[in-house]
């Protein structure tokens, strides 16, 4: 009887990301003429907190206000929990935790945009908020010199690049793309919502350390809602970047198959003249080693002596006593002339 073989849990589901071998259609945001309009406002909210801040209006006397009521003072049992949950809004923890999700995902639905989306978002986080962070040089409550003044204007002093908030803006930025990428209404509402209360609680959380301003929160938050807003207009500069990443994927085994270096061909060789086998063992020469050949000095090479020579078999042998076989009667010894031999009658 044949049986199924049993799937772990890993091969149902690498079985279950093969059943997508084609990339599916996704909805791409567009600039849609609602998204323009809470573009602008939300640019409008922006400019009226950086206004408010540089003329030291009412915002300011509130920033000091809750500076000076020291929360952390006030609650301070949370302290511990608050101190993990503000790294929900670092940079470092939080990229590489969405972004190991977008590339599963980009996996999942053969498409590198969930990747491009994120890493063009976080380009746009780090220019826009850096710049401003950097031009206002606003310094931090645990580094204000005067109270009641909007601390603005120290460009070389420590903790001078607090406003607005980057814990905020990258809060905002790095949940928020997950929302962005939802392949679903239903996902990008639920998703939405969850990323704005997760921001601002980590906005909060600054407040409430008293590494923040309450106005460093707020523009924070508006600057991360911006760059999300804004990102459909960077969605065709994402796809051509895309097309030519697969496009690149695509040439390159065809480009290395031609740079691969042909093999050197092989010089021809003298020719070499092999003398055939002996027809029998008992004929063949003894073999000599390699080392027995080359300890072995050379021979000189043997001439012979003009002359007729004799077989080996026709020698005589010789041994120190002089020769064994009997003095042939007939037989002339070799150097003397033969003596004639006498004619008989027949």
């Amino acid at each position: 009887m044949r049986t199924e073989p049993k799937l772990t849990r890993l091969d149902r589901i690498f079985a279950r990301l093969d059943r997508e071998p084609e990339r599916p259609v996704l909805d791409v945001p567009r600039m849609t003429r609602h998204r323009v309009v809470l573009f602008g406002a939300t640019l409008a909210f922006y400019l009226t907190i950086v206004l408010a801040v540089v003329t030291t209006s009412w915002l300011v006397r509130f920033d000091w206000q809750a500076m000076l009521f020291r929360p952390y003072q006030q609650w301070p049992e949370i302290h511990a929990f608050l101190d993990y949950w503000v790294v929900l809004g670092q940079r470092g923890p939080t990229a590489v935790m969405v972004a190991a999700w977008l590339g599963w995902r980009s996996w999942r639905q053969h498409t590198l945009r969930p990747l491009l989306a994120f890493g063009a978002a976080l380009l746009l986080l780090n220019v826009s908020v850096g710049a401003v962070k950097y031009g206002l040089g606003r310094s931090g409550p645990h580094y204000a010199t005067e109270v009641g003044s909007n601390e603005m204007w120290h460009w070389f002093q420590a903790g001078s690049d607090i406003f607005p908030s980057g814990h905020t803006a990258n809060a905002v930025v790095t949940w928020g793309i997950l929302a962005y990428l939802a392949t679903s209404p239903r996902a990008r509402r639920w998703l939405s919502a969850l990323s704005a209360v997760l921001s601002l609680s980590v906005g909060l959380t600054t407040v409430y350390l008293g590494t923040h301003w309450l106005s460093d929160v707020l523009l924070g938050w508006t600057a991360g809602l911006l760059i999300l807003l804004g990102l459909p207009w960077f969605e065709p500069p994402i796809a051509r970047a895309e097309a030519w990443l697969l496009g690149l994927r695509d040439r390159w085994p065809a480009g290395a198959s031609r740079t691969t270096p042909q093999a050197a061909p092989v010089p021809a060789t003298v020719p070499v003249t092999v003398a055939p086998l002996p027809a029998s063992e008992e004929e063949a020469p003894p073999r000599e080693t390699v080392s027995q050949t080359a300890a072995r000095p050379p021979r000189a090479p043997v001439f012979l002596a003009p002359g007729p020579h004799t077989t080996r078999a026709e020698r005589t042998p010789v041994s120190p006593a002089g020769s064994r076989r009997p003095q042939h009667p007939e037989r002339a010894t070799r150097g003397s002339t033969p003596a004639a031999r006498p004619l008989t009658g027949g």
